[in-house]
């Protein structure tokens, strides 16, 4: 794709940054991983869901569950499972006494990709609409609710994830917690191209337009340390390791579904939402960053006005910070606003 069109382009990077003083408490407990594929009743479709909790810990209350899902191009285990000093942002979570998940929707990560997805992408229409996505987050959250016995989880989204967990959230409250909404999709005030450019089932991503689109809107004094030395390296090998196209059909290149994109043709770019945040009506919290060249700060200010059924919501602003401000410098400010929110007992209560 080209600039012409990178604002509607929606892509959820993922990468990591150094960070120092790492909390006692996450150096300190003992961690519990486990990988599953879950059927989703679509023949040959299984999604990767990865499980991080304190060892030994069997039984969470659940207001303590977090289930992760990911944006429009990368897979969720290499953003929020990506060690980074020896943590990863899931380790960090769990350490705090969560049972946390993160889930692929298919055509990404670990997750089975569609048949459309070893054919040339012109050869079918996009694939994996965000109601698919929400369809299989959906089968993730049902999966957690029957092993520890809960009716209701925390749920987070990042980028095109926020559209994911957003629907789902509107169609099933009963089931969610509190919402986390990093750097939310909303609907687009920019005058769309005269033409959209034709799309196949779905496209294919190089290391090198993940790296410039990363940076966009970064001020030039501030991009030498905004991603640390071999971070972004790290990051970008884990992803594309995780297509085995990137090193086979396709060298270097990342197919990602197309889906999200026609999602924002036929809505965000046309002035149209595709679900209702005023059917939310739980605890929500948006987390953004300034530099957010992706989706910026304007959609999230708009998101928030359309909350009027939510108990309470927050709308946080990290300052130098990106799309990916979950993996950079500032991570651990972003850490601290989502347990905050997270962790917080009777938030309306007056003293």
């Amino acid at each position: 794709m080209t600039s012409k069109f990178s604002w509607f382009a929606l892509t959820c990077l993922a990468a990591g940054a150094l960070f120092t003083g790492v909390s006692a408490q996450a150096k300190d407990v003992r961690l519990e991983t486990s990988d599953t594929m879950i059927p989703t009743g679509d023949a040959g479709i299984q999604l990767f869901v990865r499980n991080k909790h304190p060892a030994n810990q069997k039984k969470f209350a659940a207001d303590k569950i977090l289930l992760y899902v990911h944006g429009a191009t990368y897979p969720s285990e290499t953003a929020f499972d990506l060690p980074i000093e020896g943590k990863s942002m899931m380790d960090l979570i769990a350490a705090r006494g969560y049972d946390v998940y993160l889930v692929d929707i298919r055509g990404y990560g670990r997750s089975s990709r569609p048949a459309e997805m070893s054919q040339p992408p012109g050869d079918n229409k996009p694939i994996v609409q965000t109601r698919v996505a929400a369809k299989d987050f959906g089968t993730a959250v049902d999966y957690i609710l029957k092993k520890r016995g809960v009716s209701k989880i925390n749920v987070m989204g990042w980028s095109w994830g926020t559209s994911t967990v957003g629907l789902y959230t509107s169609e099933n409250n009963a089931k969610v917690n509190r919402l986390v909404l990093y750097a939310p999709q909303w609907i687009r005030t920019e005058p769309p191209p005269a033409q959209w450019p034709k799309l196949g089932a779905y496209r294919l991503v190089s290391k090198d337009s993940a790296k410039e689109r990363w940076l966009k809107d970064v001020p030039e004094n501030k991009k030498a340390d905004l991603i640390p030395p071999g971070v972004f390296d790290a990051w970008a090998n884990a992803t594309w390791a995780t297509d085995p196209d990137s090193v086979t059909k396709n060298p270097g290149m990342l197919r990602a579904p197309n889906g999200v994109v026609e999602d924002t043709q036929l809505y965000w770019g046309a002035g149209k939402a595709l679900f209702d945040p005023g059917k939310i009506t739980v605890p929500t919290i948006i987390l953004h960053a300034e530099w957010d060249a992706d989706l910026p700060s304007y959609l999230a200010q708009n998101y928030v006005k359309q909350l009027k059924n939510a108990p309470y919501w927050r709308f946080i602003e990290i300052s130098e910070g990106t799309h990916t401000v979950m993996m950079e410098k500032n991570r651990m400010q972003f850490f601290r606003e989502l347990m905050n929110f997270l962790d917080e007992e009777k938030p309306l209560a007056l003293k």
